[in-house]
């Protein structure tokens, strides 16, 4: 099967590597060249257009930063529906709303292609080894024949599903995500001001009711000082603003 991957930010880059890594026939599409370059350098096709890769491929993926940008890569002139065909692939793995996914999932449907929305949890660096989790909502026969590439890119691998389905859970466990995040900023606070040993902390608090994957992750880069989890707040808005 030729994938087609459009977007290579910091997941979907990340993501597009498992594939290339694994030797998957892959072109790629982005804005920033530097990155297309990148990808070219090690081996991946290079499109000009969406449209054309979506013609050149059997599977296309979407992994964009806001609804608004996919809508434009899909429904453009040079875009991702006017060159699907009967019986290609959209898998859309970025983070959007269950009515876009669907409104863009009619037009695919329209080209009597397949939709389905296959957002991503668990952060950049799970993306990077392949063992971040997939919620996959659509056809289930679809799903299941492009399986054995969706456990390339990460190792647990969930069916919600509908169409939709996925992207709403996947807002949710943002939404909870990001309310561990703020809770777990205040606990460090508390922590630092009492004085506590903050590794113990760490340890006491991995042990504990209070233990979560935020905590297991995130409290390392504010603990090493970097505060480098991949992530802009623009990005954390949208999410929210999608809950």
């Amino acid at each position: 099967m030729k994938i087609g991957f459009i977007g290579l930010g910091n997941v979907g880059g990340k993501l597009a590597s498992s594939l290339l890594r694994n030797k998957f026939d892959l072109t790629v599409r982005d804005l920033e060249k530097n990155l297309t370059n990148d990808f070219k350098n090690r081996g991946a096709k290079v499109s000009k257009t969406a449209k054309e890769l979506a013609e050149q491929t059997d599977l296309i993926i979407t992994c964009l930063p806001s609804p608004e940008v996919c809508a434009k890569v899909m429904e453009s002139p040079e875009g991702v529906i006017n060159g699907l065909s009967k019986n290609k692939i959209w898998l859309e793995m970025s983070t959007t709303d269950e009515s876009e996914v669907k409104r863009l999932g009619k037009l695919v449907v329209d080209k009597k292609a397949i939709p389905l929305d296959a957002p991503v949890s668990g952060g950049c660096h799970r993306a990077a080894t392949g063992n971040i989790a997939i919620f996959v909502g659509g056809e289930r026969n679809s799903f299941e024949k492009i399986l054995p590439i969706l456990t390339i890119m990460g190792r647990k691998i969930l069916h919600t599903g509908e169409l939709g389905t996925a992207s709403v859970l996947k807002v949710i466990t943002n939404y909870l995500a990001s309310v561990h995040l703020a809770a777990l900023g205040e606990a460090w606070t508390v922590a630092k001001k009492s004085k506590l040993n903050l590794n113990k902390t760490y340890k006491g608090i991995a042990v504990s009711s209070g233990n979560s994957f935020v905590h297991e992750t995130e409290s390392q880069v504010i603990l090493n000082g970097s505060y480098n989890i991949n992530f802009t707040m623009d990005l954390v808005k949208k999410d929210m603003n999608l809950f």
